[in-house]
């Protein structure tokens, strides 16, 4: 595929920034009809008139008027308004810079999320080629249940230079619509209002194939040994979404700054054998975008890797790379990872995208509802190793966060034990309910056993829970 004929279609599709000759005021197509903007803050709101203009915003919530002067070369301008608690009620925010009027009309306020990432994120409710969501029919058809969900759709798009501008206008929540937003955000959303019975708006910016590194400024991307941009941009044998930088460019740039209450991030099939940098790209990469929304520590939810081949299901890369997911979520404050490991079927070794979506949506609103919201009760932490204890033929393992045990009355499968030779095989495990809990691994191929694995291979369908029904999470005792 022709890199540079695409990125010329890519650029060429992009709307020219408003000049002195603009007639009224211009604003950014995420800023439209049926928009969502952030409950109870000082909210975003920008766009182009001609250059040294005064540019009135009116919205019809409070009858005031805010102003500001557009840019004397550029014509673009920018300020902020307060917004009011959340509600159903419709809102309309009127646009004068002397010239002409723009108006935007069923706006609401409510929680407004950016979602972004790869494929898994991007992957509609339609679903793709032979690769369906699970509950898309019927979440497309009761989606007009849920007018108070509007989603806006960043197109995939590439360059590399920042970009003013992309298309992406709000949608509402209706059939007729609804099989083109994204299936896990649109779960997210369906189970957030369900909690919090208020409006939510989604960005869905997210690109399918695209590398953590995708999302990340030149700038930083410089200072990466072996990541080298410039020499990318020469190539003409790659795809767009094999480039890096180009993403941040074209598609979050133009719409960074809108205000937002979080971010939820689904990305890391494209990276896969590169989990010992991973974490600290991730923490760069969160780091840049708080910074330049300028609106603190926003809350930052990531997705753990799902099972696929990954080359061969028995191996580890991609378990490793759950690993450095796992370690990036907890250098960075603010911050969580939902685990997905049971959400596979044993058919779905081929298949990158998992079916089940709206359990992962599920499961980031908790974690938003708990860590954002302050909702108590809500289950949002996960079982995970806390120690072992080796005794020759046999390990003790204790986990944080299950209290209540793992699967009571069930077998437990997806243990794995090794001596000195490094050799995994097969364990046998039980429970003892006694505080506090523990479960007791052995094997008879192994008499010394230096090492503990559970689900760690590149496609392992967890079945261990705890009472909630959230899976323990991958683990490994060794380094190796």
């Amino acid at each position: 595929m022709n890199y540079k004929l695409i990125k010329a279609t890519f650029v060429g599709l992009l709307p020219l920034v408003a000049t002195g000759v603009s007639a009224k005021v211009e604003l950014p197509e995420i800023i439209s009809d049926n928009a969502v903007l952030q409950q109870n803050s000082n909210a975003k709101l920008w766009g182009w008139a001609k250059p040294g203009a005064t540019v009135k915003v009116s919205p019809s919530w409070d009858n005031k008027s805010y102003s500001a002067k557009s840019d004397a070369k550029s014509g673009r301008w920018e300020l902020t308004v307060p917004t009011p608690g959340a509600s159903f009620t419709t809102y309309s925010v009127t646009f004068d810079d002397g010239d002409g009027t723009e108006k935007i009309d069923n706006v609401l306020i409510g929680e407004v999320w950016f979602c972004s990432g790869q494929s898994n994120m991007e992957m509609p409710l339609r679903g793709y080629g032979i690769q369906p969501i699970e509950g898309a029919a019927q979440a497309v058809a009761y989606s007009g249940k849920y007018p108070g969900i509007r989603m806006a759709n960043i197109p995939k798009r590439a360059a590399y230079t920042p970009q003013d501008k992309v298309e992406g206008k709000w949608k509402v929540s209706n059939p007729a619509d609804a099989g083109e937003f994204s299936a896990l955000a649109y779960f997210f959303a369906q189970s957030l209002t369900d909690i919090l019975n208020v409006p939510i708006g989604i960005i869905n910016c997210a690109y399918g194939g695209s590398k953590v590194e995708g999302w990340i400024p030149k700038w930083k991307l410089d200072t990466y040994p072996g990541w080298d941009m410039d020499a990318e941009e020469k190539k003409d044998d790659m795809g767009e979404w094999e480039r890096i930088g180009v993403m941040y460019n074209a598609m979050l740039k133009p719409v960074l700054g809108y205000t937002v209450k979080g971010f939820l991030w689904n990305q890391g099939e494209s990276n896969v054998g590169r989990h010992d940098e991973y974490p600290e790209h991730q923490k760069d990469m969160v780091e840049i975008w708080r910074d330049e929304w300028g609106l603190g520590e926003l809350p930052f939810y990531f997705v753990e890797l799902p099972g696929w081949d990954y080359g061969d299901p028995e191996k580890d890369d991609a378990a490793k790379f759950r690993e450095s997911q796992h370690r990036g979520a907890e250098i960075l404050p603010n911050s969580g990872i939902v685990c997905t490991t049971d959400l596979v079927y044993p058919y779905e070794v081929p298949d990158i995208h998992a079916r089940k979506k709206k359990e992962i949506g599920e499961r980031l609103a908790f974690m938003a509802a708990a860590r954002t919201y302050g909702i108590n009760g809500i289950p949002n932490q996960y079982p995970s190793y806390k120690s072992v204890e080796l005794k020759g033929d046999k390990a003790v393992l204790t986990f944080n966060n299950a209290t209540g045990g793992l699967n009571p009355n069930m077998n437990l499968p997806g243990f794995e034990v090794a001596g000195e030779d490094r050799v995994f095989y097969p364990a046998v495990a039980t429970e003892d309910w006694n505080y506090p809990y523990t479960v007791t691994v052995s094997s008879d191929k192994v008499k010394d056993i230096k090492a503990v694995r559970y689900c760690f291979k590149n496609f392992a369908i967890g079945q261990l829970k705890d009472m909630y029904g959230l899976p323990l999470i991958p683990f490994r005792t060794d380094n190796w």
